[in-house]
């Protein structure tokens, strides 16, 4: 049963963790295309919103999402589809997007505001940050606390002294 207070704790942390880097990587590629100096006008072919949560008593979130097409100056033409766009852009609309040379399928909508998307990004990995803390914290306490009950009189430094008394026993 012990097991649970380490499983628990150690999936939670591996989740932020693999969230986090998937974020850093986002981020990172939204950075290359801003600075690649490559854009292209992009037709936008389709919107959709997509809904998760409201199981029981949650609330639900939908999430904007457009899918583009545009042609690179190498002639390729690439599809992407990206997540929280503005909701004035709507099917047919021609908007700019930035690319890498390298990998055009990571291609970005998003105006740069690379100010913007760094205080985002820090801020949910500090958010990440203190849910890792506060699981390996829930961790370390509950080892101490466990091992603390296999010693007898309750725990590690409790020592029985007598009193000093200012007067004699009879």
């Amino acid at each position: 049963m012990d097991v649970f207070f380490y499983v628990i704790p150690g999936l939670i942390i591996a989740s932020v963790v693999f969230a986090a880097v998937r974020i850093i990587r986002r981020s990172l590629d939204l950075r290359r295309a801003w600075n690649s100096g490559l854009t292209a006008e992009a037709r936008c072919l389709r919107s959709y919103t997509r809904a998760s949560g409201g199981g029981g008593d949650s609330s639900v979130t939908t999430t904007l999402h457009h899918v583009y097409e545009f042609r690179t100056r190498e002639g390729r033409v690439v599809r992407f589809d990206e997540s929280s766009g503005p909701s004035t852009v709507v099917e047919g609309d021609i908007v700019t997007v930035h690319y890498t040379a390298e990998r055009p399928e990571r291609a970005t909508a998003h105006a740069p505001s690379p100010v913007r998307a760094a205080a985002g990004t820090i801020g949910v990995l500090v958010f990440f940050g203190v849910v890792a803390a506060f699981c390996v914290g829930f961790m370390v306490t509950y080892h101490q606390m466990d091992s603390a009950s296999d010693l007898p009189f309750g725990g590690p430094n409790v020592t029985y002294q007598e009193p000093d008394l200012p007067y004699e026993r009879p």
